[in-house]
């Protein structure tokens, strides 16, 4: 009897040593399409974010019951040097075609290597499960962009399941440089004719379509019937996606980026998107372009972008979990 109770202690003991040893393994790096390298981010509750080291990009963000929360275009390309279409693209150093370099910038078209021993992070959103990753320029990018600096992103899964991605830049150059900056994030929605998107009434935006003509919206939210591609200037902290069908809301809120995209081609063709695609994701942009971030030697700046999802019913209080 005596050797059974010890059996069942030993074997108690090695599932508590197993499930211990599986609670703080930080990540698994594993292959993705194509042989590209991923990390795969997952929390006691079957939570789960993946990233790319190609663009240092998010690819998938998953709730408990496995539901995919990110959107990924079908004909999405995973073979560098094009830019993974879908997911959370990372802009840097030049917002679309605001400035002399490609679209977007180029970090998006970089590979990205985990960092370590980054330098400590302090914020307020308490977060569980992360990857720390970091890009720093080569002598390739200083022959289109002369400027030097490092580039660190952690990306983590908060106690609540919502996601939070924390850049830092960092000018490691001689000179100050300027750059503008953004996430580009495809949200995963029911339908976009089932959706509105919320917190940007009465603000000033450039319609996109029309060479950026700055216009005002009056409308107490947006909705979509056809193309649309506004950057919004001076905009609030938190915005929110009410997808009607599903009954949820997506709450992005932001730090550090005054600006936000609203975008969906409908069905304006894309080479790397779906002719359907456009029906099931919304972009909502955190971006800093209208006045652009000035660095000095040695300086760093920070951002923060939160994304969590919440019942639509519930109270605009109880809607941003305090993770």
């Amino acid at each position: 009897m005596g050797n059974k109770i010890n059996l069942i202690f030993l074997w108690a003991m090695l599932v508590a040593v197993v499930a211990m040893a599986t609670e703080h393994r930080p990540f698994e790096r594993t292959k993705g399409i194509n042989g590209l390298e991923k990390i795969i981010v997952r929390d006691r509750r079957g939570r789960s974010f993946e990233v790319y080291l190609y663009g240092g990009q998010v690819t998938s963000w998953k709730n408990e019951k496995g539901e995919e929360l990110l959107f990924m275009s079908t004909k999405a390309i995973f073979e560098p040097p094009t830019p993974i279409r879908g997911g959370i693209p990372v802009l840097f150093p030049q917002y679309s075609n605001t400035g002399p370099l490609p679209s977007h910038g180029f970090v998006r078209q970089r590979f990205w290597e985990i960092d370590a021993n980054p330098p400590p992070l302090h914020s307020h959103h308490s977060s569980g499960a992360h990857v720390d990753l970091i890009l720093k320029s080569s002598e390739a990018d200083l022959k289109i962009w002369p400027h030097k600096f490092v580039y660190r992103l952690r990306v983590a899964l908060g106690h609540g399941g919502d996601l939070t991605l924390t850049p830092r830049i960092t000018n490691s150059d001689v000179k100050p440089f300027n750059f503008t900056f953004g996430f580009h994030p495809y949200f995963s929605v029911s339908d976009i004719s089932q959706i509105q998107v919320e917190g940007l009434q009465n603000l000033d935006y450039l319609d996109q379509q029309k060479n950026r003509t700055r216009f005002t919206d009056h409308g107490k939210f947006i909705t979509f019937d056809s193309q649309l591609d506004r950057l919004y200037l001076r905009t609030p902290n938190t915005l929110r996606i009410v997808d009607h069908k599903k009954k949820k809301t997506i709450v992005v809120r932001k730090e550090g980026q005054a600006d936000a995209v609203v975008w969906n081609p409908w069905d304006k063709k894309v080479s790397d998107l779906g002719v359907e695609d456009y029906r099931r994701f919304v972009a909502v942009e955190p971006v800093a372009v209208e006045k652009p971030i000035i660095l000095k030697p040695g300086q760093e700046w920070k951002a923060i972008v939160h994304v969590s999802v919440v019942p639509s019913g519930c109270s605009r209080k109880s809607c941003i979990p305090h993770t």
